[in-house]
């Protein structure tokens, strides 16, 4: 009897294993939390290797790790609430000078790092498919859904599953997914992000402006940032509530809240969200340069749109970030 419990064991690690990255994209998109994204997929797996034994095949192992998920989802939803960006909770500020003050309290949004999101490098077409979906704007927007609308406009837009599927997890009619799905739709087309002006990460031109970003900042020529934002830039910065609209308000913010000299930040490039994005490190007062944000960024041919800047410096470790320099 052990080695029937191994073997099964064994059997279901070797079928489940493949789906772990999707799932954890799926939870994130769902939860917009990494951290949380993480534990959801690891009581997922706990779920299911747990009544491994009583599933059927009725449906395939994919379909049936992902009705778990959600559920789990769906739960985590309900006691934890949703997790905005502050643009998503008023209007913009428009005092750059005045000292700004951290909500650590607001469960926000986090970033999540492309090598954990990553798609199958083998199909060009899903890994566009995977970067839209995981867009920082999109999995901001999916916060302003119900926790139902949510996973409706996910399962039926994002994975592609069949009205019929979705009614069935959810224990309702194909019509009330559909009514879902199209108020779910609704909403989004006010918050969904600009996917056709995003320029592509492999983009030459959009290299060069973020290696003219990055020696901006090092340099302290913050007045030239001025000529890489778009004139309407939007910069947020989660734990703190306020944020920016405007270059020039953006580059006010950044010389009297940061007022950095040459030499006093450096920036080391990642990726996020399926969009590029910088650690950017902070010389302290005996000379180190130590994790102090990290920014990700949506690039137009116009230049930076938005920058969204994360003071959680415990993300690093995240995006193979180190925490000193």
């Amino acid at each position: 009897m052990a080695n029937t419990t191994i073997q099964s064991d064994r059997d279901f690690q070797q079928l489940a294993d493949p789906y772990r990255r999707e799932l954890l994209a799926h939870c994130y998109r769902m939860l917009g939390s990494i951290h949380d994204a993480e534990d959801l997929v690891q009581e997922t797996y706990l779920r299911a290797w747990r009544s491994y034994g009583d599933f059927e095949g009725r449906s395939s192992l994919r379909t049936w790790l992902y009705r778990i998920a959600t559920n789990v989802c769906l739960t985590a939803i309900d006691q934890r609430g949703k997790r905005p960006m502050p643009s998503g909770l008023g209007a913009p500020s428009e005092e750059p000078e005045r000292p700004v003050v951290a909500s650590p309290e607001v469960p926000w949004l986090e970033p999540a790092p492309d090598t954990v999101l990553g798609a199958d490098a083998a199909d060009p077409a899903t890994i566009v498919a995977a970067r839209e979906s995981t867009r920082l704007a999109f999995v901001a927007a999916l916060q302003h859904l119900p926790a139902k609308q949510r996973v409706v406009l996910i399962l039926r837009d994002v994975l592609k599953w069949r009205a019929a599927e979705v009614a069935e997890l959810l224990g309702t009619s194909t019509a009330a997914v559909n009514s879902a799905l199209q108020r779910a739709r609704s909403q989004l087309e006010q918050d969904a992000p600009m996917r056709d002006e995003l320029v592509e990460p492999t983009d030459p031109a959009q290299r060069d402006l973020l290696e003219r970003y990055a020696k901006a900042f090092e340099d302290a020529d913050i007045a030239g940032l001025i000529e890489l934002f778009k004139k309407d830039v939007v910069w947020e910065m989660p734990p703190f509530p306020e944020w920016f609209v405007g270059a020039e308000n953006v580059v006010r913010l950044i010389a009297a809240q940061c007022a950095p000299g040459p030499g006093d930040l450096r920036m080391v490039p990642a990726a996020a969200n399926g969009q590029p994005a910088f650690g950017l490190y902070k010389r302290a007062d005996d000379g180190v340069h130590r994790a102090y944000q990290l920014q990700v960024l949506s690039v137009t041919e116009h230049g930076v749109a938005h920058a969204s800047v994360f003071f959680d410096t415990s993300l690093f470790p995240l995006f193979g970030l180190a925490e000193r320099l």
